[in-house]
């Protein structure tokens, strides 16, 4: 097996619903332009307050992809 290495990348998704939709939000969307994403680690989550409300839910991701060599 050959050896590999992944590079770790740090995002911030955030959603109106839940801590779980703003994770998916952040994987979504660096999906967009990464590719061969393999662990989302949750780092923190948060709620971002407005008026005594709760405007949006914040979860800090630590993202990993195959690193691959440039040509």
């Amino acid at each position: 097996m050959a050896e590999s290495v992944y590079k770790v990348i740090e995002l911030v998704g955030t959603s109106t619903e839940s801590w779980e939709k703003a994770a998916a939000s952040a994987v979504e969307m660096a999906s967009k332009s990464l590719r061969d994403l393999r662990i989302a680690e949750v780092v923190e989550m948060d709620i971002q307050i407005d008026d005594g409300k709760v405007r949006a839910y914040r979860t800090k991701i630590k993202l990993s992809f195959k690193y691959e060599k440039e040509d």
